[in-house]
């Protein structure tokens, strides 16, 4: 209990390391699952097609880094795996089976959410593990530029576009909050 002349003390959540990691290591799942839809759909048949395969590349390499990290922390992947599996695969076909634009809509979508997610644990982890943080702004970099080049590539030309990337974002933060804990 406080006085009234002490000043009030902010909060600080402890810094949960393994949730941190089980989350990235999801999320990053879940984008190889999203490329892995579309480019089941699309196939080489799109000039968008180019642009998807070099991210998907980029997030297995994001993908691999946080399964390798898991393995070597003991850190329990999510329960919700399978789900995502489904989940990622089925929004990336859907979004594919609309459009290349609408593709690139769902891109420009999740990356939003992931680069506010990655900034917030860049600036929960402040100095507490170089390297880990290293990671993540690297990634995180990468990750805008996929956002980047979803937008030159057409995303908000979409039909529907802002009905779907609200939907889409709705989903990453859900998807982000679940991860965390189960």
């Amino acid at each position: 209990m406080t006085h009234e002349n002490e000043p009030l003390q902010p909060v600080r959540k402890e810094l949960d390391l393994s949730e941190m990691i089980r989350v990235n290591q999801a999320g990053e799942y879940g984008a190889t699952r999203i490329y892995a839809g579309q480019r089941a759909v699309m196939g080489d048949h799109v000039p968008e097609a180019r642009a998807i395969a070099g991210m998907a590349e980029q997030e297995e390499v994001h993908r691999a880094f946080f399964d390798k990290l898991m393995a070597e922390c003991g850190v329990r992947p999510t329960a919700l795996q399978p789900f995502w599996n489904v989940a990622g695969f089925g929004l990336g076909a859907v979004t594919a089976l609309i459009g290349p634009k609408a593709a690139m809509a769902c891109t420009v979508a999740v990356e939003t959410e992931i680069d506010r997610h990655y900034a917030e644990q860049l600036e929960e982890l402040g100095d507490s593990d170089p390297e880990l943080s290293a990671a993540i702004a690297k990634f995180r970099d990468e990750e805008l530029e996929h956002k980047d080049r979803a937008l030159a590539e057409g995303a908000e030309q979409a039909f529907g576009y802002p009905v779907m990337s609200a939907v889409i974002r709705m989903g990453c933060r859900a998807a982000i909050a679940l991860s965390k804990r189960i």
